[in-house]
């Protein structure tokens, strides 16, 4: 029962209001800073599917990952954790 409840919390937080805008962030900050995919995925060292599913929500990050993630935008990763906390 515990695994399926954690389980189950990892769905939740995968839908949840505060995902999808971490990764419309994310999308967004990559298009600002006119990269593909592919390019994003080139600087961390990972694959365009990988960057493809995170963006749509498919695959969770951890903080360490979005740290990489922002630097590789050349962003202050607190500057997307602070629009989503408003």
């Amino acid at each position: 029962m515990y695994v399926l409840s954690i389980g189950s919390m990892h769905l939740k937080t995968l839908r949840s209001r505060r995902h999808r805008a971490l990764c419309a962030a994310l999308v967004s900050a990559r298009k600002a800073a006119r990269l593909s995919q592919h390019e994003l995925a080139s600087r961390l060292r990972t694959s365009q599917t990988v960057i493809a599913r995170i963006e749509i929500g498919e695959r969770r990050i951890d903080v360490v990952e979005f740290i990489d993630l922002a630097k590789a935008l050349r962003l202050d990763p607190r500057t997307i954790l602070t629009e989503l906390m408003d």
